[in-house]
């Protein structure tokens, strides 16, 4: 236990030196949590495996969950709330909403996908990348694709194609490298309509949530 005890120190001595050396106030409180994280992450792996390397995979797991405890989510989604809306200014595929700490980045179904189909166009897939990056750089948050269609059609024929048109998005995401464990799809069919517009109703949703450590 005196060797676990020495171990969490020099984890979190290190990384409050690390944090403190020219970040920012926001970098700061992240570097913070991520020590004392990984301290406590060292005592619980120790104590679950008995073992070095499970205080080591334990250390590591508490680093990243304090670097999400210790962050500031407010200000973490406030840049990436710009960054999304630099990513996709010049092309105006999509709309950025902030809703609380929530971001939604809706892009016309019409742009993605042809009529009745739940493939890709080539032009999706630029739009994508153009988000993609942002989501790598926040990789605190979780990444919910919504398909809707217009309410046209049957109940479940819509539901079945907004729910193929979630996975392809998702599944596109994931080859552009969003780690896929981040990502749900999900398909709401003709059941949340926006307009009166069929065009508006037609879309796809790119929810992104902050990771909160309670």
């Amino acid at each position: 236990m005196n060797s676990l005890i020495k171990f969490s120190a020099i984890m979190a001595l290190a990384t409050l030196l690390t944090a403190c050396a020219g970040a920012t106030k926001q970098d700061q409180g992240t570097g913070i949590g991520a020590g004392v994280g990984a301290g406590l992450g060292a005592i619980i792996g120790q104590a679950i495996g008995h073992d070095t390397t499970s205080t080591l995979v334990g250390a590591g797991i508490g680093a990243v969950v304090g670097g999400i405890a210790g962050n500031q989510i407010g200000a973490y989604m406030d840049n990436q709330e710009r960054a999304l809306r630099d990513a996709t200014a010049q092309s105006g595929a999509a709309s950025i909403r902030r809703d609380q700490d929530v971001l939604t980045a809706t892009f016309k179904s019409d742009l993605f996908f042809d009529f009745d189909s739940a493939q890709l166009k080539p032009g999706a897939y630029y739009e994508l990348n153009r988000i993609t990056s942002v989501l790598n750089q926040y990789p605190q948050t979780t990444i919910r694709v919504e398909g809707h269609t217009d309410t046209r059609g049957s109940v479940q024929y819509n539901q079945q194609l907004s729910e193929r048109r979630a996975i392809a998005v998702k599944n596109a995401l994931a080859q552009q490298g969003v780690d896929p464990m981040r990502i749900e799809a999900y398909g709401y069919g003709k059941s949340q309509p926006i307009s009166s517009s069929d065009a508006m109703n037609r879309r796809v949703n790119i929810v992104i949530n902050p990771v909160v450590q309670n």
